[in-house]
């Protein structure tokens, strides 16, 4: 054909092979992919570290008891409600009615009973409705948020006060720090180790029904375990004590992170370094001290 290449008749055109060209890539070039899940190990060593010098300062609190302990307490509410009323800065907390009913509550727990303690809640109000009118711009707002610090933190600790001055007092506190913390401890590893359905998705997305679970049950053993070397305290009162501590313990976690999530916050503060602020450690503390009280009240 014209304009065509001459080619003898009779032969044929041969291709050069192509290397082929594989659409699956080797196995050798792309490792398998691992679903890498991360050991708990160093976490927790970093919590203990932050927990032994916290659990040495309560050790000598609760052991002074007293007015040292009253004023631990003080000084401890006083920087979680600094964290709280920090959180909602907006509202404009009055942060001096919050300070000083603070004050009166722990007074009236160490030198008083539950009376005095109801007798500063009724008298709380209408001085924060006067110190809020003194406010640059008073509102509901900041009455509501500076409340919710009184009556969150500041009842929890003077009642930890009153728990303090009941006979055995130092060893029933002690005995509530054990299962509060031992619980929060289990439920942290049962629920980086066992969990997978989530408790609170909303509230706290980390949080498991089998961490829960787990945290309940070393709640109840650590206070149960802790009355037997106290020879005063019956096992079934440990028992009791124990399942209280373990059943209002979650619900103080859970009620800090509804506080921090509605704050669009994801810790109450930096005391603690990584570990958050004295809220994120004491959350559960400001209900078992409730609990506890009215609880060992009822069998002295």
């Amino acid at each position: 054909m014209a304009g065509g290449p001459h080619r003898p008749r009779g032969t044929q055109r041969v291709s050069r092979p192509r290397p082929a060209v594989s659409t699956r890539r080797s196995v050798s070039s792309r490792p398998p992919r691992r679903r890498v899940r991360s050991a708990p190990s160093s976490d927790l060593s970093a919590r203990t570290l932050v927990a032994l010098p916290a659990i040495a300062v309560a050790l000598f609190l609760v052991i002074e008891g007293g007015f040292i302990f009253a004023f631990g307490m003080l000084l401890l509410g006083g920087m979680c409600m600094h964290e709280l009323y920090g959180m909602y800065e907006r509202a404009r907390p009055v942060r001096l009615a919050g300070l000083l009913a603070l004050l009166a509550l722990l007074a009236a727990a160490l030198y008083g009973d539950q009376f005095q303690v109801l007798l500063v809640a009724v008298a709380t109000l209408p001085l924060l409705f006067g110190l809020t009118l003194l406010q640059p711009r008073p509102s509901v707002g900041a009455m509501a948020v500076t409340l919710l610090g009184i009556y969150w933190i500041g009842f929890a600790l003077a009642h930890a006060v009153l728990l303090r001055g009941l006979p055995h007092g130092q060893g029933i506190v002690i005995d509530v720090l054990v299962g509060t913390f031992l619980g929060d401890t289990g439920a942290y590893l049962g629920g980086r180790t066992f969990g997978s359905r989530p408790l609170a998705r909303e509230i706290s997305p980390n949080k498991t029904v089998e961490g829960l679970v787990i945290g309940m049950v070393c709640s109840v053993l650590g206070v149960w375990i802790a009355g037997r070397y106290q020879d005063w305290l019956p096992g079934t009162h440990a028992l009791v004590l124990g399942l209280g501590v373990a059943l209002v313990a979650p619900v103080g976690d859970l009620f800090e992170s509804f506080v921090k999530r509605e704050a669009q916050t994801k810790d109450s503060g930096g005391l603690f370094g990584a570990h958050g602020g004295a809220l994120d450690r004491l959350d559960a503390v400001l209900f078992t001290a409730v609990i506890s009280y009215y609880i060992w009240a009822a069998y002295v």
